[in-house]
């Protein structure tokens, strides 16, 4: 049965959304938490120089950290307690869907329905705080080697970067689960594409100033915009995109009654696996 959003979509009569109280409820509730996710990016760590991390980060824009930056919303180039973003609890939720198809103890528990469901959900909440302690040490070794420190003693800093940084993380997990079950949409999905979204206006301004001063072409500026678009309207088609395999039910008698076979179909995502496996990868 389709859903008060996909009817809204589908039909585009928004006079509907006005009596969709529910609906209206789970979207404030959306925006109110992505909100607060933006403000906790700008919440920075504990003895961190700012002058020599945006120097750092103005010298290593490009390759991978600048992807896994437009990942977390800017906030690993602040420094910020939610640098890790959600990716901890991505690869230990990976780790542990892996584990369900190796590990016979796992396995036995993904038969158990909802009650082995919320023991793996528990143990990839706990794999994510082992892998976010371990990614918070080696972080707050990097911006010693990196002289990005101010705070004199090196283990009271690295002790205070890893407690914010799990803490950072683990609100961000808490916040994405409530997202999926108070608001509209998967949380984690949301978060991503939030810290994503956020690097937009200010790369659009970035192209319109090389623009003005000359350094890109007005043709050329065109084009990447006509790209852009175009790119975003093949994700949506391709996304919102189903194989409907028929499926008919055959004729059946119940009691004196003879029922009518009826016709259905399956509806399948051309893409079930969305982003998620390049971002793994």
């Amino acid at each position: 049965m389709a859903s008060m959003s996909d009817k809204l979509s589908s039909n585009m009569d928004f006079s509907a959304f006005s009596k969709a109280k529910d609906l209206q409820k789970r979207l404030l509730f959306t925006l109110f938490a992505l909100i607060v996710f933006r403000l906790g990016t700008y919440i920075p760590l504990p003895g961190i120089n700012p002058t020599v991390l945006n120097e750092f980060f103005s010298e290593n824009s490009g390759g991978l950290l600048g992807m896994f930056n437009a990942f977390t919303g800017g906030a690993l180039s602040r420094m910020s307690i939610l640098a890790l973003n959600i990716m901890p609890y991505i690869s230990a939720s990976i780790i542990v869907q892996l584990g369900t198809s190796v590990l016979p103890s796992l396995h036995a528990l993904k038969k158990e329905g909802e009650s082995g469901f919320r023991k793996i959900n528990q143990y990839t909440r706990y794999l994510t705080v082992l892998i976010t302690v371990v990614q918070a040490f080696f972080m707050a070794q990097a911006l010693e080697n990196g002289n990005a420190v101010i705070m004199p003693s090196h283990f009271m800093f690295e002790l205070s970067t890893i407690v914010s940084l799990l803490g950072g993380t683990m609100f961000v997990v808490w916040l994405g689960e409530q997202i999926t079950a108070r608001g509209v949409g998967n949380g984690a999905s949301l978060i991503i594409m939030t810290g994503i979204v956020a690097g937009i206006p200010g790369a659009m301004v970035r192209v319109f100033e090389e623009n003005r001063v000359g350094a890109l072409s007005t043709p050329l500026l065109l084009f990447l915009l006509l790209l852009t678009f175009a790119t975003i309207y093949i994700v949506v088609f391709v996304e919102r995109a189903q194989r409907r395999i028929p499926i008919q039910y055959p004729k059946r008698q119940m009691g004196n009654r003879m029922m009518q076979g009826a016709n259905s179909h399956l509806p399948l995502k051309i893409n079930p696996t969305g982003v998620m496996p390049p971002i793994f990868c």
